[in-house]
């Protein structure tokens, strides 16, 4: 998805992107909770790697003079659905409350009691966000779309490219003229203006992956690394501009029935679908966009609950063997798809830019092996001789509709679209080629030396890099650096409430800790007020250092889980005890009120270390310390993975352990940097981690959530219980 993102993947961007930019509620509030669930020593231990149980064969005889002799104590994973309960189950009644409000203004007032909620919790921090970096680029700013939700900021046809890097002046000029142009007083044409100032405009774009496309499915996936480049060689039916407006792409119109409930769309016509070597396969229809929603609900790899609540009948659908019938997705003709809602959804127009809304040829997937039907679809793809839909290693294995056409796809080198030249818009393709280059990060260096060669068009200026102190000492930082936008991608770390891995299953990246060490820790995690104090503890300013520098440690600093201006209310708002909240009033300044009420010590703004407090952090140990009792021996083992093939990880793990025990101290906490000698092992750990069980790690913040569409249900969603939160993993649960 845009959507889970690696943090290791958004530094291998932002070094080469540069173009943009209960019942037991009350007992968990008092910071408790340890009572009603057991953790670790089981009656009948089953054995393990430190355990040696002897065979009858082995034992002597009793004589009844034996010395009673205690069993080690093992650690045994307690039940997700109890923990969350536990720790998260306030923050489902809030959402359910918004879910059920009679009004988009009260949903928002529902949705920030439910954040201020998550976030008293302290089962995950907010850490950063993308760009606020010193950046030098080629690329004239705002021409690729600018949203802050969905995939269209992936989409990369409108980019335009200098062959020189832009003065901050010329961005200043030219940015100045884009707010024009949102304002309806001009138009923008940073081309026209670089060419003035003597610049050449470029054709071509590349940039660097570190992390390769496991498939060209666009709607098999819920990863960014898979659907940013394809994303490029199809269209949806909406999309936005690089002035913030949603216009026409696939559906040339659309209408809305008076209760909200039905949407019309009308299909454009004479649009084709081609091969990957640019021969015209078949024309878009209607039913491609059912097909696609169809088989997204069918792959159920992680983008279906999106619709859960919005689209009639798909829930019962995908999750309990529902009829495809009685589903509200269909085309009616052609040239014409009707979808009808559950309910009137102020945001479901914004949704549609989201890649699970995408098409696919219907008739090409068939002829891959593709059937409709979860069980059907299971059985298929399983026969990967038959099925040969999306095959990542096979260019050939999907048909396009969008601006380019994927050409190559070497997983270890090079990721290479064309230009489609029966594009159905090509006077909105701006750029002929895009090539993506692997790079494992392991030579800045030479990384900085292809951007000032002109390989690629830019890359940010990084502390733990070097790349800052060399364009300080050539120039560059001088002449063409900037600071470059925040985003609504939200970076977070997650502390693994149930940890159910301590070792990769090759040996890799284990854990140093005993079985009485795991149990400790998880003991120690399932309390509230021990939570508090290692979020409180946490200096993510001298963390993010490593790589901003000192002078901009705070500047991307994200202290909430939703973007802090994301939405607004329309209208003066009371919540259900009467405090009014004035019209106009953001997001995060009602949840900043609710946190505040909750006696939680954080401020939400951006660009603030707005939850390092060590004195707060040591008051909650205190308190922590005295709840738990002789349940735990301390320290408590903190395992935190960090990539040792990469500086700035190795920066960031010595950071983080740095900060933690200084402020704790030692004595109560230890933080363990186990390392992970591989960049696959690394992201086995934590970012690739197929569910809560599998995450390798206690604190994990390399794995962040970019908004699908325009409501704050797209990030608060993921922290939904039973295995509905696509994030819930990310804190050992589900």
């Amino acid at each position: 998805m845009k959507k889970f993102l690696s943090l290791l993947l958004c530094l291998a961007l932002v070094l080469s992107m540069t173009a943009c930019g209960n019942k037991d509620e009350e007992k968990d509030n008092n910071g408790g909770g340890i009572d009603d669930i057991q953790i670790g020593v089981t009656d009948t231990p089953a054995p393990t790697q430190d355990v040696t149980v002897p065979t009858a064969t082995d034992a002597p005889a009793p004589t009844g003079d034996e010395p009673v002799v205690t069993e080690a104590p093992v650690y045994v994973r307690a039940d997700d659905e109890d923990i969350y309960e536990q720790v998260l189950g306030g923050f489902t009644e809030y959402s359910d409350k918004a879910k059920a409000a009679d009004s988009v203004d009260k949903r928002f007032v529902y949705f920030a009691q439910a954040e201020a909620y998550l976030l008293d919790s302290a089962v995950m921090i907010p850490t950063t966000t993308q760009g606020g970096a010193y950046t030098i680029s080629r690329v004239a700013p705002r021409t690729v779309p600018y949203v802050q939700w969905g995939n269209d900021d992936d989409r990369l046809k409108g980019l335009i490219i200098s062959d020189e890097f832009c003065t901050p002046e010329e961005r200043a000029d030219m940015l100045a003229e884009w707010a024009k142009a949102v304002a309806g007083e001009t138009t923008y044409d940073p081309a026209a203006y670089l060419t003035s100032k003597g610049h050449t405009i470029k054709t071509d774009y590349a940039l660097t992956f570190s992390t390769a496309p496991v498939t060209i499915d666009w709607l098999n996936t819920s990863s960014q690394s898979d659907t940013e480049i394809t994303v490029n060689c199809v269209d949806g039916l909406v999309e936005y501009n690089n002035l913030g407006q949603m216009v026409p792409a696939l559906a040339e119109s659309w209408s809305v029935s008076d209760d909200g409930l039905t949407y019309t769309f009308n299909i454009r016509k004479g649009v084709k679908w081609y091969t990957a070597e640019g021969q015209e396969y078949a024309e878009v229809t209607a039913k491609d966009f059912e097909a696609g929603f169809h088989h997204m609900l069918d792959t159920q790899a992680g983008l279906e609950w999106l619709i859960d609540g919005i689209i009639v009948g798909g829930t019962d659908y995908y999750a309990n063997g529902g009829s495809w019938d009685a589903v509200g997705y269909k085309a009616t003709d052609d040239y014409t798809l009707t979808v009808t809602l559950e309910q009137p959804t102020s945001y479901f127009m914004t949704m549609l830019t989201y890649s699970c809304f995408l098409p696919i040829c219907d008739s090409f997937y068939q002829s891959r092996g593709g059937v409709y039907g979860v069980d059907e679809y299971a059985a298929a793809s399983a026969d990967t001789q038959k099925y040969t839909f999306g095959k990542s290693d096979d260019v050939s294995s999907q048909v396009y509709c969008g601006p380019f056409l994927l050409k190559k796809l070497q997983k270890d080198s090079e990721i290479l679209v064309e230009r489609n030249k029966g594009y159905y818009k090509n006077d909105e393709v701006k750029i002929n080629s895009i090539k993506w280059v692997f790079d494992d990060g392991s030579n800045y260096d030479a990384f900085y030396n292809d951007v000032l060669k002109g390989v690629y068009a830019g890359c940010a200026l990084t502390s733990a890099t070097g790349i800052l102190q060399k364009a300080k000492d050539d120039g560059n930082f001088d002449k063409y650096s900037y600071i470059s936008d925040t985003t609504s991608t939200t970076y977070f770390g997650g502390l693994n409430v149930n940890r159910g891995t301590f070792a990769l299953e090759s040996g890799a990246a284990a854990s140093p800790k005993n079985e009485q060490q795991k149990i400790d820790t998880q003991t120690a995690l399932l309390n509230k007020n021990f939570r508090k104090a290692l979020q409180h503890a946490f200096d993510k300013g001298t963390q993010n250092a490593t790589s901003r520098g000192e002078d901009l440690k705070y500047t991307n600093l994200r202290n909430m889980y939703t973007h802090p201006q994301f939405v607004q209310l329309e209208n003066a708002t009371a919540d259900d005890e009467g405090h009014t909240f004035p019209a106009g009033t953001f997001y995060g300044d009602m949840v900043q009120y609710y946190v505040d009420k909750l006696g939680c010590k954080v401020k939400v703004a951006d660009g603030i270390d707005g939850w390092y407090q060590p004195e707060a952090a040591k008051e909650y140990l205190a308190k922590a310390k005295e709840e738990l009792g002789s349940s735990v021996t301390f320290p408590i083992q903190i395992d935190v993975v960090y990539n040792s093939t990469d500086d700035y990880y190795v920066a960031q793990a010595a950071a983080y352990k740095q900060v933690v025990e200084d402020t704790l101290g030692k004595e109560n906490v230890q933080v363990n940097m186990v390392e992970a000698t591989t960049k696959e092992d690394y992201y086995a750990c934590g970012y690739r981690a197929s569910n809560g069980e599998a995450g390798n790690y206690d604190m994990f913040y390399g794995s962040g959530w970019g908004p699908d569409y325009g409501d704050p249900s797209t990030y608060l969603d993921t922290f939904l219980g039973e295995g509905a939160g696509y994030m819930t993993k990310v804190i050992g649960l589900f």
